[in-house]
């Protein structure tokens, strides 16, 4: 990992530009070379090192949007060209101005963009599309969040709308695509390796006549960021297709009140015309919007894909049993009582989702275990379900109380509480039949 502490001494948020190149090129970046002059004199003389035509720009942590403010000077070809820039840039950017950097003068017809930012929910997020003052106009990009794989590359190139700039274009030989990919996955690799920047900007990713690409402008952005969030565990399609293509659908805390979710939901999905089974439930029976009401998920006499809830967050937990037994695999849950009920909603939420997840690590050391870590408790129900699944274990909110947690026979049903340090030694007694399920706990 390139020490970005180092280079970022004075705690800025935003590192300079010759700064922020230095770590992406540790990462794979092509970067253009490029020299630091502190004067104006020393930014003539290393423009004559480098060779007319040269271009000079304005250094300094705090000059961003640097052409919009004139601090890019391009195709300067004589010492009184490079002198004349200095002098308007020092001009322009005061106090700001460090340095200067000079550059030689690359000419290229094409131009992309690169990038990643920090989303609060998702993590790193990689970009890629086509750059320069083209950006914003057309919005031409594409993104995936870190880190990317192979294949996750291969479809943001194949994604931009611009595919005719990477290949042969007016004279110049189509774009290396090996250099794109290593930028990315170098984007990438920066992004997981160093949770302190919270963005990267290469803007433009110039592509040279040969071809070959090179980062001409880049930025790094650090600054305090969300703590790292694991990346999750990939779901497959098949698995969550019910979730999304239901057919029978059953409505927990159906209600006759207008108004209430219990009440829109269901009223929408009849009038919509969905062709598969309504199942309403609600403890009281009777009937709702001319249909049956049964009283419990248990009375309903067909199949259920996905259930709809619509229950107090405090009685969600009872719920889950009741789903286990009618093999139910999808729940949509709109509730409350839980984050967006203010920060000690948020807080709950965050202990369950945290203390299931210790007793995952608990476990996996010892046995095979499935857990579903988006948040969807007790996902695989019954040993009809799984084959070689041969107990659940269940964290509820009573786990935050007691550091217990539901055991559940996938055969009989019959389920007990277990202290989670004694887990892992009360699973192995079970599965070597040193004690009987129903004694194994409380």
């Amino acid at each position: 990992m390139a020490d970005t502490q180092k280079k970022n001494r004075e705690n800025r948020q935003s590192l300079s530009e010759s700064e922020s190149k230095k770590i992406l090129s540790v990462y794979g970046v092509p970067v253009i070379v490029e020299k630091i002059a502190k004067t104006k004199e020393e930014a003539v003389r290393l423009s004559k090192e480098t060779g007319f035509p040269v271009v000079v720009k304005g250094l300094g942590a705090k000059l961003t949007h640097k052409t919009e403010r004139g601090l890019v000077h391009l195709n300067l070809e004589n010492e009184k060209a490079v002198t004349d820039a200095a002098d308007a840039i020092s001009q322009e950017a005061g106090n700001d101005l460090e340095g200067f950097l000079v550059q030689p003068f690359l000419t290229g017809r094409r131009e992309f963009v690169a990038g990643m930012f920090r989303d609060q929910m998702f993590g790193p997020v990689i970009m890629f599309g086509l750059g320069g003052v083209f950006t914003e106009a057309l919005s031409d990009v594409t993104f995936r969040l870190a880190p990317l794989s192979d294949i996750d590359i291969k479809e943001m190139i194949g994604e931009i709308r611009s595919q005719k700039l990477l290949g042969d274009f007016r004279g110049e030989k189509k774009v290396n695509m090996q250099a794109i990919v290593r930028t990315l996955k170098g984007l990438s690799d920066l992004s997981l390796a160093d949770a302190d920047i919270a963005e990267i900007d290469i803007n433009p990713l110039l592509v040279q006549p040969d071809g070959n690409i090179i980062a001409v402008d880049a930025l790094i952005v650090k600054g305090k960021t969300n703590e790292h969030m694991p990346f999750p565990e990939p779901v497959s399609p098949e698995s969550i297709r019910f979730f999304f293509y239901p057919k029978p659908i059953a409505f927990i805390g159906a209600t006759t009140t207008m108004g209430k979710w219990g009440h829109t939901l269901p009223t929408n999905t009849v009038s919509g015309d969905y062709k598969g089974e309504i199942y309403l439930v609600n403890p009281k029976g009777g009937t709702i919007i001319n249909r049956t009401a049964y009283k419990s998920i248990a009375d309903i006499p067909g199949k259920v894909d996905l259930v709809v809830v619509t229950i107090p967050a405090a009685k969600v937990m009872e719920l889950i049993p009741q789903l286990q037994a009618k093999g139910i695999k999808d729940m949509l849950l709109i509730s409350s009582g839980f984050g967006e009920t203010g920060e000690e909603g948020k807080k709950l939420e965050k202990e369950l989702v945290k203390k299931a997840k210790e007793v995952y690590q608990l476990l996996k050391t010892h046995f095979t275990v499935q857990y579903d870590e988006v948040g969807s408790i007790g996902r695989r129900y019954r040993r009809g379900d799984e084959v070689g699944i041969i107990v659940s274990v269940t964290v509820d909110f009573q786990t935050l109380q007691d550091n217990t947690v539901t055991c559940r026979d996938r055969d009989s049903m019959v389920q007990i509480r277990v202290e989670i340090k004694n887990l892992p030694e009360t699973l192995k007694k079970l599965f070597n039949d040193e004690i009987e399920f129903n004694k194994a706990g409380k």
